[in-house]
């Protein structure tokens, strides 16, 4: 996706829609700006939400500042919807809760696992 050809849509920005399979304006018009920000995050890169006003932008083609609030709030609202419908990524393990515990008294010690060698 050129730079050029999409209002809004900077070298870093272009090269992320590219690298997710967004390569013309047909492909950003079809994805959405929403399910366009949504494969940038899923890809693993890390844009502020100013990439998505920015999408918005390029898509109806106005300077991403002037998207209204109403519409930046629906957008916000649209991603986290989406997002929250999605799977975990592969390849990441989801954290369970880390319980510690604390021996019950300070006469119990912890033996600590030797190496076989000595240590001076």
């Amino acid at each position: 996706m050129s730079a050029e050809r999409l209002r809004n849509i900077g070298p870093k920005s272009a090269a992320w829609l590219r690298q997710v399979g967004l390569r013309s304006q047909q492909d950003l018009h079809a994805a959405g700006a929403v399910g366009a920000f949504l494969k940038v995050r899923r890809a693993g890169f890390k844009p502020s939400l100013n990439l998505l006003y920015s999408l918005e932008g390029a898509l109806v083609g106005c300077h991403w500042q002037q998207i209204p609030e109403a519409r930046r709030q629906q957008l916000q609202a649209e991603y986290a919807a989406a997002a929250a419908n999605l799977p975990p990524p592969r390849g990441h393990v989801i954290a369970a809760p880390v319980y510690s515990s604390q021996p019950d008294t300070d006469d119990e010690a912890v033996a600590l696992p030797t190496t076989g060698r000595d240590e001076i």
